[in-house]
């Protein structure tokens, strides 16, 4: 006699609250980064984007660090190392290069008019990827599953553009930080963050953008599947 297919294991209403409100908070956090971004360029330009958005974006995507905590604890099924990479290279950025030197992010000292937009548009970019991923889990989970169609084809196609405009401009103030490192830090710091974005930066930039990739068809794949099924 076949035994009988065990139930599938409802999820706890105390952890799906949880990820809800943690996922909302995180969308409205990025969401006036954003709105910060797209204000302080109409005004003034890229050079009034750090005075008015640095400080905020930094405790935001410092806040970031819980999602290592859920795939550490199993809170959600996300790769611990993909996870950690992501997170780790924008503290990179905000705690070790921004943080340290927010001249490149103001536009003069080191800095320059490219350093500073390099700036904005790294900015524009981490903060609609996580507008759109931060909400699509949030509805998703309080919807059964069902977000936006919108907000779903969004969440699988925005990154083709977002994630190479994001990259490189973070690269782009990774290599800007190594002279002022150099002069104001300790030449050790200087040749880590060379070392970081010649040799590091590269390879971690093609894996995640290719897990993003195989995300994607595996989504795009059971959607296809679905859809053979109810036709």
């Amino acid at each position: 006699m076949a035994e009988k297919a065990k139930p599938a294991k409802k999820p706890s209403p105390i952890k799906n609250g949880y990820l809800v409100l943690y996922n909302a908070a995180s969308a409205i956090l990025w969401l006036t980064v954003l709105g910060r971004v797209v204000g302080a360029n109409i005004s003034k330009g890229p050079q009034l984007v750090y005075p008015t958005t640095g400080e905020f974006c930094k405790w935001t995507q410092t806040l970031a660090g819980m999602e290592i905590l859920h795939s550490l604890f199993g809170v959600v099924r996300a790769p611990l190392f993909t996870t950690f990479m992501q997170v780790f290279s924008r503290y990179a950025i905000v705690w070790g290069v921004t943080g340290l030197f927010p001249d490149l992010a103001r536009g003069f000292g080191f800095g320059d008019g490219y350093s500073c937009l390099a700036y904005s548009t790294m900015l524009g970019a981490w903060a609609t990827t996580e507008v759109i991923r931060y909400s699509y889990f949030a509805l998703s989970l309080s919807s059964g599953g069902q977000p936006p169609y919108a907000l779903h084809w969004l969440r699988y196609h925005a990154f083709f553009v977002l994630y190479p405009v994001g990259i490189s401009s973070e690269a782009y103030l990774i290599w800007r930080a190594v002279e002022p490192a150099r002069e104001r830090v300790d030449p050790l710091y200087s040749m880590v963050l060379f070392g970081y974005v010649a040799l590091i930066y590269p390879p971690s930039a093609y894996i995640l953008y290719t897990h993003m990739m195989a995300q994607r068809r595996k989504i795009m794949k059971g959607i296809k599947t679905q859809s053979k099924k109810t036709a």
